[in-house]
């Protein structure tokens, strides 16, 4: 235990460590969650009247980033699934970072939900008031809580084991990989279901709204890790492989082929039948009696995810450049096509036909951003302590020196407690070793 405890001091002291590229980037991202709380605080005050938000639009920019952040979370799994049962070698020093960003963004989609609530010193009564186990808000609270102990029970004990020098036992992370796997499947399912599960919004009313949220998930999640992996080698001496980007590109290609499919067959469904719910369809798409606020937005959407697709067809989207472009797009996208294009477009009309339109307010957007910010500071603490105790900069019989090599195979193998090894790199990786480290 006291050696636990003072691996949490050091690497509490080392998150506030680095260089001034490091000190910039904390600075902004708390100078944001600083104004977020301040935003919070008139929230708090004044109550929801500062969002833009009304009684015939009752979900606005909190659910929108709240649906977005639980497919980003669980978008954690499609780096271990080709470690863990392909075992894809790329990837497999890589993976943790996904695993500490589902962390981030379960967090992030928490207290989303928390600030929408306009009472939150009385979320006990929901508490108390659970229909377990026909409501799905109770099944949403149980898998969102679970996915994150999961995440952090694997992430805690595999850098721990790292910095004690140790080799992990199978026994006490494998099993809990595995049952991630179907867990990050099933809390943005849950939270699909939790939507089309409402029979009083027909334009949620949808048999694929569930494979929509996960192929989305599972296109606009890697496309960050793509960003976040190249932000950590050009700042850090960890070594992260092109062909590791070219896989995540893959999947990412894949994922928002199918994703785009979907879209375009519920859009056929909504408007060539044209049914009586198609209200919905005909105000996100064209406008309705003259209302047309969100058409802007999903045709941005769209235009974002097609233009993003092309680029990830073609060749060139094998350079950084053009890969970085792609991402940018697709994330955009698929924020807003999740976000303004989903949530929001349920309300209107009402069910008495009302059309009262919605548009977030300052206040709204600042507190926004600051759950952002504070979502982002935590991934980047997390990886910041990460990768120098997996790099053996830092252990436990060894103070922490940043221009210290990385530790090599023999020097874990000599080790009183070695760390497991993996086969060596083959091809033009073979002169850049690096210990795969505690996977």
């Amino acid at each position: 235990m006291r050696t636990y405890l003072k691996f949490l001091i050091r690497c509490f002291r080392l998150s506030f460590v680095g260089d001034y590229r490091y000190y910039a980037w904390m600075f902004l991202l708390t100078v944001f969650v600083l104004l977020g709380i301040n935003a919070y605080c008139k929230q708090l005050v004044y109550g929801l009247a500062t969002t833009g938000m009304t009684d015939q639009v009752s979900w606005g920019f909190y659910i929108a980033n709240f649906t977005f952040l639980v497919g980003m979370a669980a978008a954690a799994v499609m780096l271990v699934i080709p470690v863990y049962i392909y075992r894809n070698r790329e990837l497999h020093d890589l993976v943790i970072f996904g695993e500490l960003f589902a962390v981030a963004a379960i967090i992030m989609a928490m207290l989303f939900v928390t600030v929408d609530l306009g009472r939150p010193e009385r979320f006990h009564h929901l508490l108390l008031r659970f229909n377990f186990p026909v409501s799905m808000l109770t099944w949403d609270v149980l898998v969102l809580n679970g996915y994150l102990l999961l995440n952090l029970h694997i992430c805690g004990y595999l850098v721990y084991c790292a910095y004690r020098r140790r080799q992990p036992s199978k026994l006490f992370y494998i099993p809990f990989v595995f049952v991630a796997i179907a867990w990050a499947i099933s809390i943005h399912t849950v939270t699909a279901f939790l939507y089309s599960g409402l029979g009083g919004r027909p334009f949620w009313n949808s048999a694929v709204i569930a494979p929509r949220f996960l192929a989305s998930a599972f296109g606009a999640g890697p496309a960050f890790l793509i960003l976040t992996l190249q932000v950590i080698r050009a700042t850090t001496a960890y070594q992260v492989t092109d062909r590791a980007l070219l896989t995540l590109r893959n999947i990412v290609t894949v994922a928002m082929t199918i994703n785009m499919f979907l879209l375009g067959s519920e859009v056929f469904t909504e408007f060539y039948t044209d049914s009586a719910h198609v209200a919905s369809a005909k105000y996100l798409f064209f406008g309705l009696h003259g209302r047309h606020a969100l058409v802007g937005w999903i045709w941005t959407a769209i235009a974002l995810n097609v233009v993003a697709l092309v680029i990830l067809y073609l060749p060139l989207s094998r350079g950084v450049r053009f890969l970085n472009t792609a991402c940018v797009l697709l994330i955009a996208g698929v924020w807003i096509e999740k976000g303004m294009g989903l949530i929001v477009p349920a309300f209107i009309p009402t069910p008495l036909g009302e059309i009262v339109e919605y548009t977030p307010t300052l206040n709204e957007s600042l507190v926004t951003m600051g759950i952002w910010a504070f979502g982002l500071l935590a991934y980047t603490i997390l990886v910041r302590v990460t990768i120098p105790v997996l790099s053996g900069q830092l252990t436990h019989d060894r103070p922490y020196d940043p221009s210290a090599p990385a530790l090599t195979h023999s020097d874990h193998h000599e080790s009183e407690h070695p760390v497991s090894s993996a086969p060596t790199p083959v091809g033009d990786d073979a002169t850049n070793a690096r210990p795969e480290g505690v996977h």
